[in-house]
Formats: structure tokens, C-alpha cells, sequence
């Protein structure tokens, strides 16, 4: 089965609101850390969204990558961009560990329902 990634985009943007209101303060630094790290600087918030999206790919992280390729096409990165953004391959931890955070919030969730203890 094919992935939406618009589907699984909203998708993360539940689960990681569930995440905010069980775990407040890492998940809004988290998210101050996310506003400041790809706000207008030095480097634009395109370019800044490209490196994040190579992370996101090197990586592997699907969630991550649904986030950076919306959010790159709306700070104006052209598909050529993108596309040439694909190869470049650089460590990043955070972000992949919050989505992941969330999916396993899921599964807790999903397991308590179920009766597992």
C-alpha cells in the first residue's frame, strides 16, 4: 500500500499534539528549538528546510520527511531543489526521535486498550 504523505503528515501533527499534552515542556522546547533553529538567518528558512529534509532522509524517517518537504515547498524550494536535496546526507537526532516519540505513545496507547500490562 502506497503512503500518503499529506495523510501521514496530519497524521504526526495528532499524535504529536497527544505527545504536548502528555510530556508539555519537552515537546514545546522541542518546538522552540524547531522555530529557532529554521527561522531567518545567516542561512534562508529554505535552505535551512532543505539540510533538515537531507537529514530526514538519511535518517529515515518518514514522519520527518513528510514535515520537511511541506514546509520546504511553502519557504519557496523549487521540486528541482528538493530533488538535488535528496543526496545530501547529514546526522541529525532530534527530530527523528520525536516523531518516533510519538509512535510509540501510539503503540503504548493501543496496548493499554487492549488490556496489555
Amino acid at each position: 500500500m502506497e503512503k500518503s504523505y499529506p495523510e501521514y503528515l496530519e497524521r504526526i501533527k495528532f499524535l504529536t499534539g497527544k505527545l504536548a499534552k502528555e510530556i508539555p515542556g519537552t515537546v514545546g522546547g522541542f518546538g522552540k528549538l524547531h522555530k529557532e533553529a529554521l527561522s531567518e538567518g545567516a542561512l534562508s528558512t529554505k535552505m535551512k528546510e532543505l539540510i533538515a529534509l537531507a537529514i530526514s532522509i538519511s535518517t529515515e524517517c518518514e514522519g520527518c520527511i513528510s514535515f520537511h518537504v511541506h514546509d520546504a515547498l511553502r519557504s519557496g524550494a523549487t521540486r528541482h531543489e528538493v530533488l538535488e536535496t535528496i543526496g545530501v546526507a547529514i546526522l541529525m537526532g532530534g527530530g527523528p526521535s520525536m516523531i518516533y516519540g510519538a509512535e510509540a505513545m501510539d503503540a503504548l496507547d493501543q496496548f493499554e486498550a487492549k488490556g496489555v500490562q
